[in-house]
């Protein structure tokens, strides 16, 4: 990933937002027969476009949950989905104040306030 920290703030931070609304359509959809929970993944992808020198490009995917369904069809761990809720939204507080740390440093440098 060639970009720098603001890029790869704002990519981790579409990356938690994408992550967390699955998990909340899974949460709307916990009671749905046949339902299968979906899954967002982009840690593994953004930390390997960090790591590697030239242009490497970070993705998302997402995949159906591999749980096994129950009586219903359905496959939504309700418990699992509202840590993971809960996971969402503490790596999102994170990521904004880092983003907002970043943009206070730009403005400080050119001159703006630090505040």
């Amino acid at each position: 990933m060639d970009g720098g920290i603001v890029d790869v703030l704002q990519f981790a931070i579409d990356g938690v937002t994408d992550q967390t609304n699955a998990t909340a359509n899974n949460l709307a959809n916990a009671e749905s027969p046949g339902f299968t929970a979906s899954d967002v993944n982009f840690q593994q992808s953004l930390e390997k476009a960090i790591t590697t020198s030239g242009t490497a490009t970070a993705t998302e995917t997402t995949t159906p949950d591999p749980a096994p369904a129950g009586s219903n069809g359905n496959n939504v761990d309700l418990g699992s989905e509202l840590v993971a809720s809960e996971k969402g939204a503490l790596e999102y507080q994170q990521l904004s104040q880092s983003l907002d740390s970043q943009f206070r440093l730009i403005r400080g440098v050119v001159g703006g306030s630090w505040q």
